[in-house]
């Protein structure tokens, strides 16, 4: 028997990544999975390679209210309802923060910060439908403290963080549980853009990401995408039936303090 046996969940950014990692392991442990991303390419084929009984693949700006609402009534025409939901999507700029120009921080609030909220907006009532499940939002390790250059991206998760602790004050007499992963360095595109870039160099570029987390990280590497989507099932499962509103950091100790090895 799989841990998500019998359970629906939409996925946000499953087309690649740490989305992508949950995705498949959700899959493997039972679920069958709506795949939700703006990379409708990368999307189709991966659901297309888990299988359409276990994957469908819609495609959802999370930052869309109509959107949203597509992808509920494409979720339940394939699968019947709603029990899970994965706020996984979110986007990353770098910049100095008085030097960020005001739609690139709009852009980081408008995915990370308003993606949730409607996630959970339209996804909760078809939840408490179904009896009941869970929502896991993505925030950060810098939703719990500050990092230089990530401005936009910090305020974003900090208030991923506000917006889980109130969904599960609220859902909790609606039998849904809502809790947060908080990566910190996470091995995908989004933290390492150059590996994205053509004209870049991508073995030094991955060198470089290494030399550095090597020398941030006390476990001496960035976090793999499978890491975080073992703890994703862990909080949209059984195993951790008694646990809401809480922050879960999964970042090789980087929150811990200043290591002076």
């Amino acid at each position: 028997m799989g841990k998500l046996d019998g359970r629906v969940v939409v996925i946000t950014g499953a087309a690649r990544g740490q989305g992508e990692q949950e995705a498949r392991l959700f899959v493997a442990e039972g679920a069958r999975v709506v795949l939700a991303d703006v990379l409708d390419e990368q999307g189709r084929a991966l659901a297309k390679e888990l299988g359409g009984d276990a994957a469908r693949y819609v495609h959802l700006d999370v930052a869309s209210e109509d959107d949203w609402t597509a992808a509920v009534a494409a979720a339940k025409d394939a699968f019947g309802g709603i029990d899970g939901l994965v706020n996984n999507a979110g986007i990353l700029r770098f910049n100095e923060l008085v030097a960020t120009p005001l739609d690139e921080f709009q852009q980081v609030v408008q995915v990370n910060q308003v993606g949730c909220f409607l996630g959970i907006r339209t996804v909760a009532p078809e939840i408490a439908a179904a009896g009941g499940g869970t929502i896991v939002n993505t925030a950060s390790y810098t939703g719990l403290t500050g990092m230089a250059l990530v401005g936009a991206y910090a305020a974003s998760k900090h208030a991923v963080l506000g917006l889980t602790r109130v969904a599960a004050l609220e859902l909790a007499p609606r039998n849904i549980r809502v809790n947060a992963v908080c990566p910190g360095a996470v091995d995908t595109p989004m933290t390492n853009p150059a590996a994205l870039d053509p004209a870049a160099d991508p073995v030094a570029s991955q060198q470089a990401v290494d030399e550095l987390y090597r020398k941030l990280v006390p476990m001496g590497r960035a976090g793999r995408p499978e890491e975080v989507a073992a703890l994703a099932l862990f909080l949209s499962c059984g195993d951790s039936s008694y646990i809401t509103g809480q922050p879960f950091v999964v970042d090789g100790g980087w929150l811990a303090g200043v290591s002076l090895f």
